[in-house]
């Protein structure tokens, strides 16, 4: 069998490369030919592009982009109706894999849409197209049951993949004295900052968590502490010097973000799926979030963020309440972000509340084995 898989982010390179895992388990002789990341291409296959080259942050980074993203959307397409797979796999990113699962279709190819767009959030208008052009969704959130059920989409639920990937990673295995060793970190309490994997999110993201550790160690019980920025896989030094340069507190680390997590005191995290790896790595965390003026009336207004969601972590989604705080926007400002991290980092009680909402939260995404079970129910469906 052949499989043409896209993954345009951080997350589906993550997520595709246990699908390709479960794949290859189910089907030894089986062919993929993928665009997607370094996680991907280490399982096998054959990687067309690599997801780093296509990536855009937000409205205003589209437009600026959009010649580049019309010829690789055609040259996707082209290398799918050469290549002739039996299935056509999408993994998220809708803006993009929308726009194949139509091409796809109308030329004769099996299409299946892993990981759902977030229509549940905003642009419900796409629920029309996964209809029409995606033979089989599969999602992977307890609360997107009885939201596609009620829109009366075919789809399968086997489980949140994040559960294996985080709990069989070398993360949960290291003790906090290995990581620092191997790492080269001193042996102090620290903090763990996730700018994010876009270009776009680090700039916004930097300067506030570099303001955060410039009041924190001017306080004398922070004075020894570290701030250690976990680099995201798609980016290099280049990206975060000029926010570190000349803080001999703050440290950056390219691939150990789950280490770094799993042993910091407290996460400040951009949201995204790397929120919901700290729900299960058990760090409290606090999710920050801000975009572009023209973005963020983009997403409240032109698209109609759906009035029933209440939050933007995923882990939040999954019990319908704050388990954790929030700061979108205008909320997320260096006065309010010193106070929450203070209170994660200082309050026993507070901690120990957060970290019964992330059992309830890893309760409800179910057990092991999701990506082996959605690897077999392909391959079933295309037998």
């Amino acid at each position: 069998m052949k499989f043409y898989i896209i993954a345009g982010e951080a997350s589906g390179d993550l997520h595709g490369s246990n699908l390709m895992k479960g794949i290859y388990r189910n089907c030894p002789d089986a062919e993929i030919r993928f665009r997607g990341g370094d996680m991907m291409a280490a399982v096998g296959g054959t990687k067309v592009r690599d997801y780093r080259e296509g990536a855009v942050m937000g409205l205003s980074d589209v437009l600026r982009k959009a010649g580049r993203l019309l010829t690789d959307l055609r040259d996707c397409k082209r290398d799918i109706a050469a290549w002739k797979p039996d299935a056509v796999i999408l993994i998220d990113y809708p803006g993009f894999n929308l726009k194949i699962a139509r091409f796809a279709h109308k030329a004769g190819f099996r299409v299946f849409y892993y990981i759902a767009p977030k229509v549940w959030a905003s642009r419900e208008g796409r629920i029309r197209q996964i209809r029409r052009y995606v033979d089989r969704l599969f999602i992977i959130f307890p609360f997107e049951i009885p939201y596609f059920q009620a829109r009366g989409v075919d789809f399968v639920y086997k489980g949140n993949p994040l559960v294996d990937a985080i709990d069989s990673s070398g993360a949960m295995k290291a003790s906090r004295e290995e990581f620092l060793r191997s790492s080269g970190l001193p042996d102090r309490p620290y903090l763990a900052f996730l700018a994010g994997s876009r270009k776009g999110e680090i700039s916004r993201m930097m300067p506030m968590l570099m303001q955060l550790a410039d009041r924190l160690h001017s306080l004398p019980q922070y004075r020894d502490w570290r701030f250690v920025v976990a680099g995201a896989p798609a980016r290099d030094a280049s990206d975060y010097e000029e926010y570190i340069s000349g803080r001999e507190y703050v440290d950056l680390l390219f691939g150990r973000t789950r280490e770094i997590v799993r042993h910091a005191a407290a996460a400040v995290v951009n949201s995204g799926t790397a929120s919901l790896e700290t729900v299960l790595l058990g760090t409290p965390q606090v999710v920050c979030w801000s975009t572009s003026p023209l973005t963020w009336f983009a997403a409240t207004h032109i698209l109609r963020v759906q009035k029933h969601i209440s939050y933007v972590s995923l882990g939040n989604l999954c019990v319908n309440r704050p388990v954790f705080r929030e700061l979108l926007q205008d909320d997320f400002n260096a006065d309010t972000l010193e106070s929450e991290v203070r209170r994660l980092v200082e309050d026993a009680a507070y901690r120990d509340e957060m970290l019964r909402g992330y059992a309830q939260i890893r309760e409800v995404l179910g057990g092991s084995g999701a990506s082996e079970a959605v690897a077999e129910a392909m391959i079933s469906s295309l037998k």
